[in-house]
């Protein structure tokens, strides 16, 4: 069992965005009220930037309904336990590091993956299911204790990770962090994702299962797109994984969206040396 030291916030997901046999999805997002200032307050603790955070209720796969935190990128956070969720602690060991409990705990990393193939608009093309299949193999080959276990099918309720089409989401997608020991469940695409050919659905897709076991945008500190964002980092830093860039490493699959200048329909979705380097050191 390797060692984990986050290198994100990964407080963050309970269970995010991502009916039961009637197979459909309300896409609808629902604004709800303002934050209050103790959560704000709350989430930038835990390092996320309330610049410009809002809630919604979404409603999930099987049919629940949630309320969260959005703040216009690929992630969103749990009402429900905000205020017991632990930030970031300083490691002691001569660099510049810090952990979270939220990663996947080591009695939890054989994955049940499933690509959801049901109706009402949320199910994967062929596009998208080559595209997650090649995700999978991608994560299986690394040097890692995770175990991906892949099915196509409806039976989400069996499933430890779901992926499965949104449409409200474009050619993007939405997950979230692990919580509780597991990795987050839903990893939603866009309906447009698989336009772009296997090789972006494979990006993509890689990409919010690279949340779901707890990755970080690469780019936090300065977003490629979104005039530069910087997505908030903790009172004390951003969580480093050693060996890693410390700048932005453009031809990451975890960089937060597509560069500016290159062809989306280039993607390959794999994992270059640095994230292969950072999931091998987490897992």
């Amino acid at each position: 069992m390797k060692k984990f030291k986050a290198l994100m916030l990964s407080i963050i997901m309970i269970g995010l965005l991502f009916s039961c046999q009637n197979e459909e999805l309300a896409n609808e997002s629902i604004e709800a009220i303002e934050p209050t200032k103790e959560q704000l307050l709350k989430l930038s603790s835990l390092g996320v930037n309330t610049e410009k955070v809002s809630i919604k209720t979404i409603k999930n796969l099987d049919g629940s309904t949630e309320d969260y935190f959005v703040n216009d990128t690929d992630l969103a956070i749990p009402i429900e336990g905000l205020m017991d969720l632990e930030g970031l602690e300083t490691m002691n060991d001569g660099t510049k590091q810090y952990r979270t409990n939220n990663l996947i705990s080591s009695g939890n990393r054989t994955i049940d993956v499933l690509g959801y193939t049901g109706g009402g608009g949320n199910g994967l093309s062929n596009t998208a299911r080559a595209g997650l299949q090649r995700a999978v193999n991608n994560f299986n080959n690394l040097n890692s204790s995770l175990n991906l276990r892949l099915t196509f099918g409806t039976n989400y309720q069996a499933a430890d990770l779901v992926v499965y089409v949104r449409s409200d989401l474009g050619s993007g997608g939405l997950a979230g962090f692990p919580s509780n020991g597991r990795n987050y469940k839903w990893a939603r695409i866009g309906p447009n994702v698989d336009d772009l050919g296997v090789g972006y659905s494979t990006h993509v897709i890689a990409h919010e299962m690279g949340h779901c076991v707890g990755l970080r945008h690469t780019d936090w500190f300065s977003r490629v797109c979104n005039n530069g964002q910087n997505e908030g980092q903790g009172s004390d830093g951003a969580i480093h994984i050693p060996g890693t860039p410390t700048g932005i490493d453009i031809t990451s699959l975890m960089i937060s969206c597509p560069v500016p200048g290159t062809n989306p329909r280039n993607y390959t979705g794999s994992f270059n040396a640095n994230d292969a380097r950072a999931l091998e050191y987490l897992y």
